[in-house]
């Protein structure tokens, strides 16, 4: 007997409550998805009795989407064990939580919650302010992203157009404390809302300290840069890999089809659409060829190629610059060229989070990201768990590099350019 078929069997006491009967199945249903022959000791379930017709819509709401994404994935994930996880289990723990929640934050966190037992950076859920969010390519923020250096945390990159900008702030200021709070050794900074005021405090350049209340807004994440380097190497940084990227970086190379070499940073890129990696790969090759393998939960397996197109055939030296927050399509940019021997990777070691994700959405405005494929490169290699290792590991950016504007990754790689 299937999960679904059982529960419409159980018997449930309907007694002294205001909700419909149907809404309380609903919620034996996901209280009690356990094995199919013996079911598992009853789960904590949230109190039902004296609930208005308000509370009683927002319950069966909140089952729906919680419902939604446990089926998509007990019937869709890559890995049918879960990486291990006990998958009706999650449902018994976090089914209460997800149907006592009083609002998205609340029914979010706890579908998330259960998502992040899996340990996979592709699967989550995002509310109706993320979605927006992540289609638009835009977060409400202060504007000013942060790196771990000797112990503290540094701005390493302020964003153009955001009030971090507007109010001086400069890569290399050292970052104490957040509205009144000493930021520790690891943080999860919250989202914030438009118009929402964060005091931060700093030191500055020359070590003196500044406090700034700095007013969230809209500020884009989406980056495309091209720089001429001396020697009239170009560096073509993104972010991601979308349409309107790979359109960007072929005109890019075309442009500069004469440059002796192109450095491609792709230490801030979390990765984005399979198919607009293909052209972008095929950008440096004359035929397209199979860069990649993708893998589905039955183990049926599916060629990625890259495709040449309109490409631009670019045919002088590649370095790519990578990081931890390299990861997904970028990580498989990177370790492609290394296998192709087009071009050297350089920096640290990056993400390991490279699996193949879908989007779904939900009820209400959010959306679902999960992982339906495992992907191999060309030579077999996995690098979801392991990442990409660089052909040259640059030495760290200190706090002196950073207020300096100096760039050890970008240094090390024109070196190797230049080499003969």
């Amino acid at each position: 007997m299937d999960t679904q078929s059982k529960t419409h069997s159980l018997a449930l006491a309907a007694t002294q409550h205001t909700l419909p009967f149907r809404i309380l199945v609903a919620l034996a249903a996901l209280l009690l998805l356990a094995g199919c022959v013996t079911p598992v000791s009853p789960a904590p379930r949230a109190s039902l009795v004296g609930l208005t017709a308000d509370q009683a819509v927002r319950v069966e709401r909140n089952l729906r989407l919680f419902d939604s994404v446990w089926f998509t994935l007990d019937r869709k994930y890559y890995d049918p064990s879960f990486h291990g996880v006990d998958w009706r289990a999650a449902a018994v723990t976090y089914g209460p939580k997800a149907t006592a929640a009083p609002d998205e934050a609340a029914l979010y966190g706890a579908v998330n919650g259960m998502l992040e037992g899996l340990g996979d950076g592709h699967t989550r859920a995002f509310t109706t302010d993320e979605t927006k969010d992540y289609h638009a390519q835009a977060r409400e923020m202060t504007g000013f992203r942060l790196l771990r250096v000797d112990r503290r945390w540094v701005v390493y990159e302020v964003l153009p157009g955001s009030p971090a900008e507007a109010a001086g702030v400069q890569p290399g200021w050292i970052v104490l404390a957040r509205d009144g709070e000493v930021l520790g050794e690891s943080i999860r900074l919250p989202l914030l809302r438009g118009g929402e005021v964060v005091h931060w405090e700093f030191l500055n350049g020359h070590d003196q300290p500044v406090a700034l209340a700095l007013t969230a807004c809209r500020v884009s994440v989406a980056r495309h840069e091209v720089r001429v380097l001396p020697g009239g190497y170009v560096y073509l940084r993104f972010d991601e890999f979308d349409w309107a990227t790979m359109r960007w970086f072929s005109r890019q190379l075309k442009r500069h089809r004469d440059a002796p070499g192109v450095v491609v940073d792709l230490r801030q890129n979390a990765g984005g659409m399979l198919l607009a990696l293909d052209f972008t790969i095929g950008e440096f090759f004359d035929r397209g060829f199979v860069y990649a393998v993708s893998i589905d939960r039955s183990g049926h397996r599916r060629n990625l190629k890259a495709l040449t197109l309109g490409s631009a055939h670019y045919r002088g030296r590649l370095a790519v610059l990578v990081d931890h927050l390299s990861a997904s399509a970028a990580e498989i940019f990177a370790a492609t060229m290394q296998e192709q021997h087009r071009g050297i990777v350089v920096g640290h070691q990056t993400a390991g989070d490279v699996l193949s994700a879908r989007l779904r959405s939900l009820a209400g405005g959010g959306m679902l990201e999960y992982s339906d494929r495992d992907l191999r490169t060309a030579q077999g290699r996995r690098l979801e768990g392991n990442g990409v290792i660089p052909d040259v590991e640059a030495p760290k950016a200190d706090l002196g590099d950073l207020r300096a504007a100096r760039d050890p990754d970008l240094d090390a790689a024109l070196r190797r350019l230049r080499q003969p």
